[in-house]
């Protein structure tokens, strides 16, 4: 029994993988504790900070629109699908700032889409 490292009362307070697993653990409880829609809000509100920097409205960064295009698709596809679930109070700032980014991209484009071919517009139509 040397070799376990579990304290006496067998409470795995020696033990170092121990505390990774009440973190993992409390990790666990804490997502059990958040309703979806926040989960779904938090995810879509990633998306689109990174789709920002990524489109160029960040200071000090270059644009990169291959990876804001990748980044606002997905966003559409999530705001989308999630819409009636998460119902209208919270899909409708969702919308306009996947709307906000699509114009965006828009203008930072040298080279335009053909309407309905920009970013998540298979998703959410045509932006203008």
């Amino acid at each position: 029994m040397a070799s376990d490292r579990r304290s006496p009362a067998g409470t795995g307070l020696n033990d170092p993988g121990a505390s990774a697993h009440s973190a993992s653990d409390q990790a666990a409880r804490d997502i059990a504790d958040v309703p979806a829609v926040e989960v779904i809000t938090a995810t879509a509100v990633h998306l689109m900070s990174a789709a920002a920097v990524k489109v160029g409205l960040a200071e000090d960064v270059e644009p990169d629109l291959d990876e804001a295009r990748k980044l606002i698709t997905v966003l559409a596809a999530l705001v989308t699908a999630a819409a009636p679930e998460i119902g209208s109070q919270h899909a409708r700032p969702l919308r306009d700032g996947l709307r906000s980014l699509q114009l965006a991209f828009q203008e930072a484009s040298v080279v335009p889409d053909a309407p309905g071919q920009g970013p998540g517009e298979r998703h959410t139509g045509p932006v203008a």
